[in-house]
């Protein structure tokens, strides 16, 4: 499914449009939905997001949200009306909160882990398992926000006890998850910033070079898109903020189209 140039376009005026969709949130919530945990999704597209035990919070807009839902809400309310806006799929309004051990895991075909590193996510034992047989069956999940070495030790630690045989590879600008929808020839070179790399909050900088990578499964599908030293949900919750940069959200949404379209077809 190629969109081309038109859908660039359009999406341009899906940014125009996106400070409407807040109105479809609750934006004094702080998590997705956990009362629908062990239920099916209820379109055909839910996106879910990973929810893990971790100490500490942060967020913006005076909310301390736990690290796995840091940019929720205003990232799930900007990029699924986009998504939705690009394609035919019929996406559910809201993201849900999804555990390792919820009985409908297997029914998202897209989870998002946020945070990794400062969350100290570890699955051990029968949540590793189940992790590993839910991406050997089909699933996909994008690991996005997290930095520097100390936080890539983290990751790949519970990469090993996740799928100890599966390496973890450098992604090449021509793989087709970078054009499934859009064509996104140069993916791997670009850097997507977090609010406080452009100098919000006092910092200025983003903490390391930006890795694009991922892990495949022994028939080369890939099954784990990781955005290290980027920070992909940050380009869709300031969307439609004028001192993000436009261009980087723009590429925040349409990767995001792209990641959800191969997870579907894949």
């Amino acid at each position: 499914m190629r969109v081309g140039k038109l859908a660039v376009v359009l999406l341009t005026g899906v940014l125009c449009l996106i400070g409407g969709a807040r109105a479809q949130f609750n934006e004094g919530g702080r998590t997705p939905d956990h009362a629908t945990a062990g239920h099916p999704p209820e379109a055909e597209f839910h996106m879910g997001r990973l929810a893990y035990y971790a100490l500490g919070c942060a967020g913006s807009r005076g909310w301390c949200n736990p690290w796995w839902a840091i940019d929720y809400p205003l990232a799930e309310a900007h990029f699924l009306p986009a998504l939705a806006r690009m394609t035919r799929v019929q996406v559910a309004d809201d993201s849900r909160a999804v555990t390792l051990d919820d009985d409908a895991l297997f029914d998202y075909p897209w989870i998002i882990l946020q945070q990794p590193g400062r969350g100290e996510w570890h699955p051990h034992g029968e949540q590793a398992a189940r992790l590993r047989e839910y991406l050997m069956r089909g699933g996909f999940l994008v690991v996005d926000d997290f930095h520097d070495e100390y936080e890539w030790a983290s990751f790949q630690s519970a990469m090993q006890e996740v799928l100890p045989d599966r390496p973890i590879i450098d992604m090449s600008d021509d793989h087709p998850i970078f054009h499934v929808v859009f064509d996104l020839p140069e993916m791997t070179k670009v850097q997507i910033p977090n609010a406080n790399s452009i100098g919000w909050g006092g910092r200025g900088g983003m903490r390391g070079t930006p890795r694009w990578r991922g892990v495949e499964d022994a028939n080369g599908r890939l099954v784990i898109l990781i955005a290290y030293n980027n920070d992909v949900m940050d380009g869709w919750q300031w969307a439609d903020d004028p001192r993000y940069p436009g261009d980087k959200a723009n590429l925040a949404l349409r990767l995001g189209v792209n990641v959800a379209m191969y997870s579907m077809t894949h």
